[in-house]
């Protein structure tokens, strides 16, 4: 107002005024005088006014009426030009606002009057509006006339008047509206009470409102009034109205000032009251009217909709809608239904396109979309209108395509006037377009013959209508084709990109909101977290009822929008149309898939999937995967045979590639379009911008991917990229330029796809993981049973998800492995292949990855990552464990350093491979495990070592390959090499270990558990490594057992010292024993079965040539081992509380070894048995075995070079090996166990040596080829191990002992030997040898009777049964011993080359026997026992045998030997006995004794007819040292000696002196060599004892007359032969030997007869003279003998006879008495 304030601005206002006026008084001078003196007047006033006021403005408002009076006067006056002067200066004066309400009523009714007569009216309008505008002065009634008067002028003749008057008008109406919303800015702040008006009050009842309002409300209501054709209230003097012009006011004044009727009752009022029931009725044509229908069907004619009334209404009804939708609820459903109803085929074209325009102008509004959402959609009993309005718009674009527009009748010539000019002719044009080429193709929607071209009408997003704004039009608009279709096609994009772009605007700030809770709530104090509570609660409410009306506006369209969209997706020709609605598609499938909606989620996607396939494949594919259940089994996976081909005449759409479908039996080709192409396109970007919302629609992407990917022809290359590659079967793929450019880019959008998968959220990764599992699974299903090519679109992109996802693998690689590996289990080769491919290279890629925190310190992780190489041990395929081995063998030589906990699972890979995997399978594994042992040992936790000796030994066991069973030998040996020189630090770890365990064991209160438990760890490794060496020991195969048996005792003996003591107990049980039971249960079953070739042309020598030599060549080592281990560890194992436990076992096994039936074994067992036997008592500490020098000081103690296969370097330790060696010296001098423990120790070894000797050396039963006898050689040895074992027991030995000893030499001397090995065994017959075995048994009598010697008195006992034994042995010179029931042959008789038995030849060891016996004889005669137990008698006894045997003895040295014992035997017995003749104890020895003389003197054997001469005298000279004997060790004791025995002895000398018993001539003519010497032994000895003179005891006395008659009865039978022999002879000598007896005889009787002079006569008994004298006519008998030499004897015996001539009587009586 400032300009018009101003003082310059009044003075100027008072200028014009006066000059105003003087023009008015100028013009009016003539004509009007009244009026020029009124403006002369007004002149003055003014002047007045001005003068006496100094606010000159307000004045002049004041006295307003009487200055305007002047112009009011001058308008009166009609004449145009004073007219137009004083409405020029009213309006200065209006501007100036210097008019009051009284002057501007008076100026209004002046302008009615110009109006009324028509002057002025261009001007009247301009002046109205200025009064109006310019200030508020005019009201109630005056403003209604001015309005009326606008609207009067508007209906003139005039055109521009009209026009202006119109304008004026709205323009009028807009200042009424303004007016009152500044009156409601004055009035905000007073807060008044609202009085409620009733429903049914008087319309005019506007008491309540303000001036401004009530005019405002005043103007509406007549404007209602007047469009409804009812008479106005307050416009009174209305003449005319149009309803056109009506609405276009309602319409402004509802667009222009919405807040008026929100904030007013009186007026909300109006508009429920009046302006909607007046809609409706205005719309009522519109709704009945059918097109065609013909009138005579109805009874009444139907009013026909008008389009500008038509036009109007909707446009109304749009702005009711958009402003007022709060107010008018019930209302706008009504019209919404409308609308709906205008879209139905059957109303006009021109009425469906305004109508689809309305709809357009809603679908931009979303909040107004959402609103009718909550409203009805939400509500129970209500019409779903947002639901109908979209459904509505579907059914419109259908309704399109279906019924060709036809237009109204009316305007048909007009439409085709329009068309005729375009391009578009004919929908069936539209095809012949397409093959020219030349033209272009106008973008267009296509279906079923119907062609609609689209038409660029709208910006995106705005609703400009074209229709809704022809006000000027009153005949219905002809509506170009496709124009219906168009805005149809943006109604449904914008609604579409409204409702995704409001709910996910709403739905971001909901998350946001929700995090800055979340943060806010963790704030400190108490308060604020309650009311964050608060907060927070309300705001879930509120989410919750957002969420809510969210799901149900996606729930009410999605059905409509997915149909009309997927329908123009099918006609769409137009790349770009085609681009937006896969869209809207796509966004609206992110937008189900944010709100959780599943259904329309997939709904969405399945149809941009059916774009993405050609047509009939789309229904096979999508319907079944539409279930999700993925069951569909139909198609499967194939090469591809795909053609160059020509755009198709039927379709528009390029074809850019043809291809062969995934199917089971692919049937012909399928063709891909570059639509096809562009809503794969649109997939991919889908599920690369919204993967995170995809869930388990994944399943459709990808199946949809898959098949595109497979027609396409692109297959997985490393990493899991897909890449364009050759198809494996049928013709290579043929595609367009244009697709073979394009595809290297779907490809890396793909690959990036899956890369972006590292963004998804974790439940979105698992979703698409397992979408790619269940595609899989698929594509599994597909090929089995058949080879054909698979498809590996899933398996790649796993292996790709995998890859990129590698920083959160632990999320996702339990059912990523998991699937991986049934995939490795295909029967399909290639994609078992592929399965392995990705899961090693994922294993790979997550071991080297760089994670956070890194895999050293996530061993969770790690074994994680690891556990599936070990699950692919379960597959058999021998591929897929290739590729594990490979996979291994790459992480070893990248990751071997660093794989920590991950140890076990690596090396329980190697461990998987069993025997019957393959070689190569075995060799790779074997190659990792080589690795492991020679560069990463040190590396390795050392609780993983186990393991290693475990997959070693397994790899041992294997029986592919020979040499690598061996070579793992050498491994574990390499191993124990590694234990022991690390064993410092690797027993720290364990214990370290131990202790850890120890613990968590003690938390979980169980037990820990692990092998050989109560070791200290680092031993329990080396028992593992014994314990896996002892299982190889008993391998099928020979060699493999033999070098796992050397290397077993080598380990144990090299490094065992490194053992705890107490640890020795389990490696003598849990190893050693435990090897030994296994090995002797093998031997003992093993086959006897011949051995043709040991494999390949092996020959196998005739010693191994079955499965048992094999085996016992084992038990040999085995057994072998044990013992020396026992010998040389006694030190350490003694002081173990069982030792004599384990000596037991250990004999046990000896003996069972021992007597098995092999000879190899049985030797080699009684070896181990010599060798425990040598054990000496625990060594003191001075000569304790390979111990360095006690080390208590860290000196470096360099043991000697330990080299195995792979270690040749010596090496230095400082500490604690030295001290394990020296512990047992320095620091815990070992136990000396007490000689009461060690003589258990040995007789147990007797035990076990009398069971063995008494199993091996019983003959069996029966015998046969087979029955075993034990060798030479077995024997020996057995009994050469008795001297040993005796120095230990002789103690104890006593003779239960020595008979069980005895027992055993005599069997093991009588056990025969097998035919063919006696050659080897003994020496030629002729050489009288002793066997080894023979000297063994003597040695061992030898060494029990040296313990007897120089042992205690009590021991003396055993002498005796130690010469029964030995005289035992003496008789085998004469009589071989049985073995058995087994016939032998004699040796002499034995044929090499057969099996028989032959017994050996006794004789020389019988014959040593002897010796023995009459060494031993010799020492012992004396002691008790010998003379009380009768050994001379039984020595005699024994001797009697070849004594009486003589010639007939197997060897003649026997009885020479046997008669030289004798001698030497009686000239040390006889002396005994006679001290012990009192006590009786040698009575029975001497009738034992005269029949030993006996026997042999006079033997029944006859000497062999090829006996020398020499050789006979030698002989005899043998029987006269035994005369000899008798006359110097018997005969001179007889006092001593029994009668009987005398006599017998006599009686044979007697006999022996006679040299021939036979009366028979020829008889002595035969046995001429007549033992000369022997009967003169006899005779002088009878001789000499008829002579003794010294008669000491009655006894001798005896012995003398005994001898005495003997002798004289033996010269009478001489002397009476001879002289027979000489009468019968005649002239022939007689033989020689006869001869010289004769003269002996003769000799011997004058000697006798000298001493019995010489002797007492007292002495000599009666008979003998008589004997004596009665040989006298014998003698002379004689004389006749021709022989000189007997008669010159004779003469010496007759001489002595002269003294009996004259006997003395006295004498005689004597002699007699």
């Amino acid at each position: 107002m400032s300009g018009t304030n101003s003082p310059e601005a009044v003075k100027k206002l008072l200028e014009n005024m006066q000059s105003d006026l003087r023009a008015l008084s100028l013009e009016c001078k003539k004509k009007f005088p009244p009026v020029k003196e009124a403006a002369e007047s007004g002149i003055i006033k003014v002047k007045t006014i001005a003068a006496r006021n100094t606010e000159i403005l307000a004045a002049l408002k004041e006295n307003s009426s009487e200055v305007v009076q002047p112009f009011l006067m001058g308008c009166g006056t009609k004449e145009p030009k004073i007219t137009q002067l004083c409405l020029a200066a009213i309006q200065r004066l209006m501007s100036h606002e210097v008019v009051s309400e009284t002057a501007a009523g008076n100026i209004i009714n002046m302008l009615w009057q110009l109006m009324e007569n028509s002057l002025e009216e261009l001007k009247l309008l301009q002046t109205v509006l200025v009064l109006l505008t310019t200030n508020t002065v005019v009201h109630d009634e005056s403003l209604s006339k001015a309005i009326v008067l606008c609207f009067r002028l508007h209906f003139t003749k005039d055109n521009i008047t009209n026009n202006t008057a119109a304008a004026t008008v709205r323009q009028v109406v807009t200042v009424v509206f303004e007016r009152m919303v500044a009156e409601d800015e004055r009035h905000r702040d007073i807060i008044e009470q609202p009085v409620l008006v009733q429903g049914n009050s008087n319309r005019r009842s506007v008491s309540t409102l303000k001036p401004c309002a009530k005019d405002a409300y005043m103007l509406f209501q007549d404007l209602c009034q007047l469009v409804n054709a009812d008479a106005p209230y307050w416009l009174v003097g209305m003449t005319e109205m149009t309803r056109t012009f009506g609405l276009e006011l309602l319409e402004s004044v509802l667009n222009d000032f919405p807040q008026v009727f929100l904030q007013h009752q009186e007026f909300s009022f109006l508009l429920k009251e009046r302006v909607c029931p007046l809609v409706i009725k205005l719309f009522s044509p519109n709704i009945k009217f059918r097109q065609g229908s013909s009138s005579s069907s109805s009874p009444a004619p139907v009013e026909k909709p008008y389009f500008p009334i038509c036009m109007r209404l909707l446009r109304v009804v749009s702005v009711l809608i958009k402003q007022f939708y709060s107010l008018l609820v019930t209302e706008c459903e009504i019209f919404l239904s409308l609308l709906v109803k205008f879209l139905d085929a059957d109303k006009p074209q021109w009425l469906r396109a305004v109508a689809v325009e309305s709809i357009h102008r809603l679908c931009v509004q979303p909040q107004l979309l959402r609103s009718f959402c909550q409203s009805y959609d939400m509500k129970q009993h209500s019409t779903k209108v947002f639901r109908d309005i979209v459904n509505a718009l579907g059914s419109f674009i259908q309704s399109l395509f279906l019924v060709p527009p036809t237009g109204n009748p009316a305007t048909t010539n007009q439409a085709g006037n329009n068309n005729s000019g375009g391009p578009v002719s004919a929908p069936a044009n539209s095809g012949m377009l397409g093959i020219g080429g030349g033209v272009t193709l106008l973008p267009a929607f296509e279906y079923r013959g119907t062609w609609i071209p689209i038409l660029t009408i709208t910006v995106q997003g705005s609703a400009k209508a074209t229709y809704l704004e022809m006000l000027d039009k009153v005949e219905p608009p002809t509506i170009p084709e496709g124009y219906a279709m168009s805005v149809a096609f943006h109604c449904l994009l914008d609604l579409v990109r409204g409702i995704t772009s409001m709910i996910e605007g709403e739905l971001g700030e909901v998350e946001t909101e929700c995090q800055t809770t979340t943060e806010a709530a963790s704030s400190p104090t108490q308060s604020s977290e309650q009311q964050e509570l608060q907060s927070t609660s309300d705001q879930m409410d509120k989410e919750k009822v957002s969420r809510a009306v969210w799901e149900e506006m996606v729930n009410a369209c999605w059905c409509g929008l997915l149909a009309a969209l997927s329908l123009l997706l099918d006609a769409s020709t137009d790349e770009a149309a085609t681009e937006n609605i896969l869209k809207a598609e796509l966004t609206m499938a992110a937008l189900c898939g944010r709100l959780g909606l599943v259904t329309s989620r997939d709904a969405f996607i399945t149809a941009i999937c059916k774009g993405s396939l050609p047509p009939h494949y789309a229904l096979t594919v999508l319907n079944t995967t539409t279930a999700a259940t993925l069951s569909n089994k139909s198609y499967s996976i194939q090469g591809q045979s795909v053609m160059m081909i020509s755009p198709s005449s039927e379709s528009h759409q390029q074809v850019v590639a043809v291809g062969q479908p995934l199917a089971i039996q692919p049937q012909g080709t399928v063709m891909l379009t570059s639509k096809n192409i562009q809503c794969m396109r649109t997939l991919l970007n889908l599920a690369h911008c919204h993967g995170a919302v995809l869930g388990t629609s994944w399943q459709l992407v990808l199946a949809t991917l898959q098949h595109l990917v497979w027609i396409l022809g692109l297959k997985p290359s490393s990493g899991g990229a897909l890449k364009p590659g050759r198809a494996v079967e049928g013709p290579s793929t043929v595609l367009t330029t244009a697709v073979m450019t394009d595809l290297p880019v779907i490809s890396n959008i793909l690959s990036r796809l899956f890369e972006s998968s590292q963004y998804l959220d974790d439940v979105s990764l698992h979703h698409l993981i397992n979408a790619l599992c269940s595609l899989s699974l698929e594509a599994m299903d597909m090929a089995y049973g058949n080879n054909k090519e698979p498809s590996l679109f899933a398996v790649a992109k796993l292996l790709e998800t995998g890859l990129v996802n590698m920083h959160r693998i632990e999320i996702l690689w339990r059912p990523l492995t998991g699937h991986l590996l049934e995939v490795c289990q295909h029967p399909n080769s290639r994609m078992r292949e592929w399965g392995a491919e990705a899961l090693t290279s994922l294993i790979k890629a997550g071991l080297t990855f760089n994670h956070d925190p890194p895999l050293s310190q996530n061993q969770r992780l790690q074994l994680l990552l690891l556990n599936p190489l070990k699950e692919m041990s379960s597959i058999n395929h021998p591929d897929i464990r290739l590729k594990q081995l490979e996979c291994v063998l790459q992480i070893l030589q990248s990751q071997g350093d660093s794989l920590g906990p991950g140890w076990p699972l690596v090396l329980g890979v190697m461990g998987a491979i069993r025997n019957d995997q393959g070689e190569s399978l075995i060799r790779t594994a074997f190659q990792c495990l080589q690795l492991v042992v020679t560069d990463f040992l040190p590396t390795m936790p050392c609780t993983c070592l186990q393991i290693v000796v475990d997959v070693a030994g397994s790899f041992g066991l294997h029986n592919q390959e020979l040499n690598i069973s061996l070579t793992s030998i050498g491994l574990l040996w390499n191993i124990s090499d590694y234990f022991f020189q690390r064993g410092e630090t690797i027993e720290k770890e364990l214990n370290k270990e131990e202790a850890a365990q120890q613990k968590q064991a003690e938390e979980k209160g169980v037990v820990l558990n692990r092998p050989f438990h109560p070791a200290p760890p680092f031993d329990c490794l080396w028992l593992c490594l014994y314990a896996k060496l002892g299982e190889l020991c008993v391998d099928p195969r020979p060699a493999v057992r033999k070098s796992a048996g050397q290397t077993l005792f080598s380990t144990i003996g090299a490094h065992g010292t490194l053992l705890q003591h107490s640890t020795w107990h389990t490696v003598i049980w849990k190893v050693l024993f435990h090897l030994l039971d296994r090995v002797r249960e093998s031997s003992t079953t093993a086959d006897k079965e011949k051995i043709e070739s040991g494999g390949g042309n092996i020959l196998i020598h005739h010693s191994r040539d079955t499965a048992e030599k094999q085996w016992a060549e084992t038990w040999v080592l085995t057994l072998a081992g044990v013992a020396r281990i026992f010998n040389t560890r006694r030190y350490l194992l003694q002081p173990l509380g069982d030792f004599s436990r384990a000596w037991d076992v250990l004999l046990d096994h000896i003996q069972s070894a021992a007597l098995s039936k092999n000879n190899e074994v049985s030797l080699a067992a009684l070896k181990s048995f010599q060798e425990i036997l040598q054990i000496v008592s625990p060594v003191r500490d001075s000569d304790k075995p390979e111990t360095p020098p006690a080390v208590n000081v860290p000196v470096p103690v360099l043991l000697g070079s330990i080299s195995g296969p792979g270690l040749s370097r010596p090496f230095v330790r400082t500490d604690s090996i030295g001290d394990r060696l020296g512990r047992y010296n320095s620091s815990e001098p070992p136990v000396v166990t007490d000689e009461l423990e060690d003589l258990n120790l040995w007789w147990a070894a007797w035990n076990t040596w009398y069971r063995i000797g008494s199993e091996s050396t019983k003959p069996p039963v029966t015998f046969d080829k087979l029955t075993f006898i034990p060798s030479q050689p077995f024997l020996t040895a057995l009994i050469q191990i008795f001297p040993a074992l005796y120095q230990h027991i002789k103690t104890g030995f006593n003779m239960d002992d020595l008979q069980k000893l005895g027992v055993i030499l005599h069997s093991a001397v009588s056990v025969p030997i097998s035919s063919d090995a006696s050659p080897f065994i003994l020496p030629s017959y002729t050489e009288a040898v002793l066997t080894s075995l023979q000297e063994a048994v003597l040695t061992a009598l030898d060494v029990l009777q040296k313990a007897i010697c120089v042992g205690p008195e009590n021991m003396q006992i055993m002498y005796p049964a130690i010469f029964d034994q030995l005289l035992a042995f003496v008789e085998f010179s004469c009589k071989p011993p049985q073995y058995g029931q087994l016939e032998t042959k004699h040796i002499a008789n034995a044929k090499y080359n057969q099996a028989e038995w032959v017994a050996l030849n006794y004789v020389p060891f019988a014959e040593r026997s002897l010796e023995v016996v009459v060494d031993l004889y010799q020492k012992t005669a004396c002691h008790k026992a010998v003379v009380n137990e009768k050994v001379l008698q039984n020595i005699i006894k024994t001797l009697r045998v070849p004594l009486s045997l003589k010639y007939s003895c197997p060897s003649e040295s026997t009885w020479k030997l046997a008669v030289s014992s004798l001698l030497k035997v009686l000239s040390i017995g006889l002396p005994v006995a006679r001290q012990h003749a009192s006590s009786g104890k040698f009575d029975s020895m001497w009738p034992e004794l005269a029949n030993t003389f006996e026997d042999f003197l006079f033997t029944k054997s006859i000497p062999p007819d090829n006996l020398s001469i020499q050789e006979f005298q030698r002989n005899e000279s043998i029987d006269v040292e035994v005369v000899q004997l008798i006359s110097t060790e018997i005969l001179p004791y007889a006092n001593f000696i029994p009668k009987e025995f005398v006599g017998q002895i006599m009686t044979m000398l007697n006999k022996g002196s006679i040299h021939s018993q036979s009366s028979s001539f020829t008889e002595a003519e035969i046995d001429i060599r007549l033992r000369e010497e022997f009967s003169k032994m006899c005779f002088e000895t009878l001789l000499q004892f008829s002579f003794s003179n010294k008669v000491t005891t009655p006894q001798e006395g005896y012995i003398s007359r005994m001898a005495l008659s003997v002798l004289l009865k033996r010269s009478q039978d001489v002397l009476h032969r001879y002289i027979e022999d000489e009468r019968l002879s005649g002239k022939c000598p007689l033989p020689r030997q006869q001869v010289t007896e004769i003269i002996f005889v003769l000799k011997a009787v004058s000697t006798l007869i000298d001493s019995l002079k010489k002797t007492q006569p007292e002495n000599v008994d009666g008979n003998t003279w008589a004997q004596v004298i009665a040989l006298y006519p014998t003698l002379v008998e004689c004389i006749t003998c021709s022989s000189a030499e007997v008669c010159s004897a004779l003469k010496e015996a007759l001489v002595p006879f002269k003294d009996f001539m004259q006997p003395p009587a006295s004498k005689v009586q004597n002699g007699e008495s």
